[in-house]
């Protein structure tokens, strides 16, 4: 369980997300690579707050490197949730078309 202290003030908990989607890892024949980042070290988790908003988790293995938050819109949210092998929740599949081709 982590929290964020957003820019506009909010703390954000992930235990208070009213739901979750993790990354598509793809296999590169020696690691596991994430979907979202194109990265083995950096990795992303989608969240929705309790409130309907969409924000991503960013997490690292490197040493030192702290995890952080940001707040996204409702399109972006809809890119990366087809992007990661993820259905729209109904609040955005309007957006599909918007996002897919």
């Amino acid at each position: 369980m982590s929290t964020y202290r957003m820019e506009d003030g909010t703390i954000l908990k992930t235990e208070n997300a009213k739901r979750t989607w993790e990354e598509a890892l793809d296999w590169d024949g020696r690691n596991h690579i994430s979907r979202a980042t194109g990265q083995q070290w950096h990795h992303e988790t989608l969240h929705c707050s309790r409130r309907g908003r969409y924000w991503i988790e960013h997490d690292s293995n490197w040493q030192g490197e702290q995890s952080r938050a940001e707040w996204i819109d409702n399109r972006r949210a809809a890119s990366w949730l087809l992007h990661n092998d993820h259905e729209l929740p109904e609040d955005l599949k309007a957006l599909a078309a918007e996002v897919e081709e």
